[in-house]
This record gives C-alpha cells, structure tokens and sequence, in this order.
C-alpha cells in the first residue's frame, strides 16, 4: 500500500456518531489524500445542523495526525475555506466537506504512543467500576484536551446529577419517531460487531431487555403503544442512570466560546479524540452522552425537531439543566459530554468499513444511507 493508504487503514478507526463514517477517501498521490466529510441532517435527528458530523470529521482529522507519526510523517490539514453558507440549512443534502492532507516526511519525529491504542479505543455502554479517578489520570486527561478544559463530576451526587440529567434526556430519545426512524436502522440485530452499524451486543442492554426493544422496534406504531402502556422509566434507569453513576466520573469538554465555526467544531473533535484515546492508554473506557447538548443546542437555535408535542418542551428542560450543572460554563459552550472509568472490555463493539469501500474517486459520490434491517 501507498503511504497515503497506510495512514488512512489505520485513521479509518477514528469514532463517528452510530458508527456512520460520515467521510470517504480519494487518494491523489503517494502522500496527498482528500477527506470528503459529509454529514447526515437530511435524515438523522441528532445532525441536523451537521454539527455532530463535523465534530467527527475533527476526529477522524485527529486520527489521520497521530496516524502519521507512525510512519514518520506530519499530516498538514488544509481545512475549507470559512463556513459556507448552506452548512446551517437544516433538511438539505449537504455536499461534502473537502479537507486535504499532505504527509511531509520528518525523520525527527517520534510516533505518537496514541497511535497504539487507536484501534483499541471502543465506546463502554456497560456500567463500570466507580473507581476514583487518580491526580496523574485527571492531569493525563486534561492536557489532551487542550486547549478545551475538562469540568468533572466524580462525587457520588455529582455523577447522579448528570446521570439523571441524561436519563430525562433519554425520554425524548425514547419516545419521539424522528429518533426511532434513526435507531431502527442503525442497530444491527442478534450480532457482536458489525462494520456498519451498532451491533445489539453494544448497546449496554440485557437479555430481556433486548428482547423487548427487538420485539417494540418492528414499527413505529408498536414502539408508542409500548411506551404509552408500559413507560420509559425502567429502560431509562438500566440504560443511563445506573450506568451514569456506575462510572469513575462524568466529564464535560468545555470551549472558551461556542464551537459556532466548522473550524471550531473541527478543532473540538479533535480534542475529544486525544481525551479519548489518551483514556484508552490509561486503561479508562468513556462512553459519549451527546444527545442532551444536541437537543439543547436545536432549542437554543429555535430549531423544530420533533413532532411530538412537549419534547421542546423538555429539551427546553435539558438546556436549563445543563446550564446549572455547570456553573461558569455556558451549555453553549460544552462540546463534549461523557463517562469514563474502568471496566471490562466491551462485549460487543462497531468495526469499520474496508478501506477499499472508503476509497473513491472524483467527483466524490453521495453519502449511502443505510437501508432498515
């Protein structure tokens, strides 16, 4: 393989939202490369301000970065030109994003020891050991996110705070169809990996539970009617506030500013990535609980997201709490929300797509959406 190809076979295990590899690849030459990132507004609840894909493609652009050190390369990242104007129209099919990057050679430049862990680094959705974080962890932690900080939440009340600040969250998530429309395709059934989708074994739910959830998701309609019958609060309770509390901490990355530029956004995911990957070299897992910034940044920006009557209500709820959970930091302004702790390794876990399916040429195709399994 081309230089190029070695650091994108390795860089392609960057993280995405639901594992959807919102990117693709056109090789130019032997250490020229084009990103093309997409994102997903035009059918997922959670993007439709394609925020959350571009903070993704920070990631990815991350990756490539730390990928290139083990070749004795710089990655120099050549981001598009200011913030074009269709990136905020919700709805629309965005074209891709192009980022070019060029491998300069650098016989003085050691690999980076993240560049080890990049395929270990998995999401833990299963509870972990409320083991206190030590001071050389939290150090450790808090300079990778530079030049974001980190606020934590370690005491017990403090992670049951954001712990059932995401178990509210969670209702909306649960109970509106934009969000059913997302899951229904996205989780892969009866499976432990899968390279394109979330296999059930990941998603932190037992046996009987997942029973149930494979049972109600074979329509929208099934899915109401056991919400409306049965409630959310047991579900809500298995998968998020007793994870949440069952965890070292909870974490919170936070901008001086809000991350309202795709350079901004750029630049936030790819400190997340370096938190995340420098947690996976201390032997920490972390999973993301972004979706309550998401709902809270569409109620700031008076963005409709839901049908359901009363979910912007509650998202309303979500912004407010968020704000006095984190006195000094505005919501705004939080890029990145997690737990992190030790833990088993993962029972189930998202690969990625063969570099060969990632490849493409110019122009750059449409993004394939998945279709519903």
């Amino acid at each position: 393989m081309s230089l190029a190809q070695n650091v994108l076979e390795l860089a392609r295990w960057a993280p995405s939202g639901d594992n959807s590899q919102p990117w693709r690849f056109r090789i130019v030459s032997e250490r020229e490369f084009d990103v093309y990132g997409y994102d997903t507004r035009s059918h997922c609840v959670y993007d439709l301000d394609g925020w959350s894909s571009q903070l993704a493609h920070g990631m990815l652009l991350e990756t490539i970065s730390i990928a290139a050190t083990r070749y004795g390369c710089r990655a120099h990242i050549t981001l598009p030109e200011g913030d074009t104007p269709h990136l905020d129209l919700p709805g629309s099919e965005a074209p891709p994003l192009r980022y070019r990057v060029q491998l300069e050679p650098d016989a003085a430049l050691p690999p980076d020891p993240l560049a080890a862990v990049i395929v270990e680094r998995s999401v833990q959705r299963w509870p972990m050991r409320p083991q206190r974080l030590t001071d050389t962890q939290r150090a450790s932690l808090e300079e990778a996110a530079r030049p974001l900080r980190i606020a934590w939440f370690e005491s017990w009340p403090a992670r049951a705070r954001i712990a059932w600040l995401c178990a509210r969250n969670a209702r909306i998530r649960m109970t509106i169809p934009e969000a059913y429309a997302v899951h229904r395709t996205v989780i892969a059934w009866h499976a432990t990996t899968s390279e394109d989708r979330l296999p059930d074994a990941s998603l932190g739910a037992g046996p009987m539970l997942l029973a149930t959830m494979r049972s109600a998701m074979v329509s929208w309609q099934r899915l109401d009617r056991l919400n409306r019958w049965t409630g959310t609060l047991l579900p809500r309770l298995a998968l998020d506030f007793l994870p949440g509390v069952l965890c070292s901490a909870q974490l919170a990355i936070v901008a001086d500013w809000e991350p309202a530029t795709l350079a901004d956004r750029i630049a936030a995911g790819r400190a997340i990535q370096r938190v995340w990957l420098r947690a996976t070299a201390l032997g920490l897992q972390m999973q993301p609980q972004y979706t309550p910034l998401v709902f809270a940044r569409y109620v700031r920006s008076h963005r409709e997201f839901t049908q359901r009557p009363g979910a912007q209500a509650e998202a309303a709820t979500i912004a407010a709490s968020i704000d006095t959970a984190l006195p000094g930091a505005a919501a705004a302004n939080v890029a990145w929300l997690a737990r992190i702790g030790p833990a088993q390794p993962v029972r189930g876990r998202s690969l990625r797509l063969p570099l060969a399916q990632l490849v493409v040429g110019d122009p750059p195709p449409k993004l394939p959406r998945l279709a519903t399994v």
